[in-house]
């Protein structure tokens, strides 16, 4: 079997409950990635193998479409018997469904609203106008495609387990248990979903003068290094997606925008202060399965323009949350 989502970290996280769905049938799962969610779905249980390919129709920066890259998929995605596409609303399977019907894959199930010809043996016909739960939607289609989650499966995030031991690299907070500290993570993958690195910094002071410990990850390290100073526990560039979901396993709460280590926080169960630009629906993106407050204007004129770059002057709909609301709601959170 082999299941699809070659989008970024986040979103192949959020596939994992389709994909332990598939795997309670298959004798191998092949998950196909793209390059930034490759590390993500190692760290997806069910997954048996992963394979990655840059999709020119998905890719932020798509590289041109050549013989030679279409003939590398068709030979590392050779005798998969059956594949489940999953996609965002705004995607299409259907190239992908080309490509592996030129593969042999005999069977091949997606969501699609276009008429799908021949590329689809399943066809999962589905209501975009209603914002539903990403993981909620991919898991929909692997239902349509007959897979049912195992008994007992809470149709919630996961991780594969164990996860490292991150004590060496936390040696500041060598007796931090589960909730021992606060992580904050700046960083994003758009422009246009980031809280100003001032504000963090700001925030960062005001979380250990209400008692907090902190500790900033990310792989930008002049801006952990700024939002840390003297405060927290600077781990930028320190981690691997595994050693970060480790350590965010640790903490009473994460603060970050909408990104990849947010949805890693929902799979090991952390509490998320959800610092959200509403360029995207948060019905369908936000935290899912875990305890979470959600700043940001949600009405802002960016409201779903799925923008990467903010196309409103001012970014109002994150720079009006203050430092105080977000030390506010990591006490709501670890009460």
């Amino acid at each position: 079997m082999l299941v699809a989502r070659l989008d970024d970290a986040g979103d192949v996280l959020l596939a994992g409950p389709a994909v332990r769905a598939v795997a309670a049938r298959a004798a191998e799962v092949v998950f196909l990635a793209g390059p930034h969610g490759r590390a993500a779905a190692e760290l997806l249980p069910g997954v048996d193998r992963v394979v990655e390919w840059r999709a020119p129709w998905i890719d932020h920066t798509p590289p041109p479409v050549s013989e030679e890259q279409v003939a590398d998929l068709l030979a590392r995605v050779a005798g998969v018997d059956e594949a489940v596409i999953l996609t965002s609303f705004h995607q299409s399977a259907l190239p992908l469904a080309l490509l592996l019907r030129l593969a042999g894959v005999g069977r091949i199930s997606a969501i699609s609203n276009d008429y799908p010809g021949s590329l689809l043996d399943v066809r999962h016909r589905w209501d975009e106008s209603v914002d539903v739960p990403e993981a909620e939607r991919m898991l929909a289609v692997a239902r349509a495609a007959g897979f049912e989650p195992p008994p007992g499966d809470d149709g919630r995030l996961a991780v594969r387990r164990p996860l490292p031991d991150v004590r060496k690299i936390m040696p500041r907070l060598p007796d931090a248990g589960r909730g021992g500290y606060v992580v904050v993570h700046p960083g994003t993958s758009a422009p246009a979903r980031t809280w100003p690195a001032d504000r963090h910094r700001q925030t960062v002071r005001e979380l250990v003068e209400d008692g907090h410990r902190v500790v900033v990850t990310g792989t930008e390290r002049d801006l952990t290094a700024h939002v840390a100073g003297d405060d927290a526990l600077d781990l930028g560039g320190a981690t691997t997606l595994a050693e970060l979901a480790a350590v965010i396993e640790r903490a009473g709460v994460l603060v970050a925008g909408n990104t990849g280590p947010a949805h890693l926080a929902a799979a090991v169960g952390t509490p998320v202060v959800s610092l959200f630009a509403p360029v995207v629906p948060a019905a369908r993106w936000a935290p899912y399965g875990v305890p979470v407050v959600l700043l940001g204007d949600q009405r802002a004129p960016c409201r779903d323009s799925r923008a990467r770059t903010c196309p409103v002057p001012g970014h109002p709909c994150l720079s009006q949350v203050t430092s105080e609301q977000v030390v506010k709601a990591v006490r709501e959170l670890t009460q």
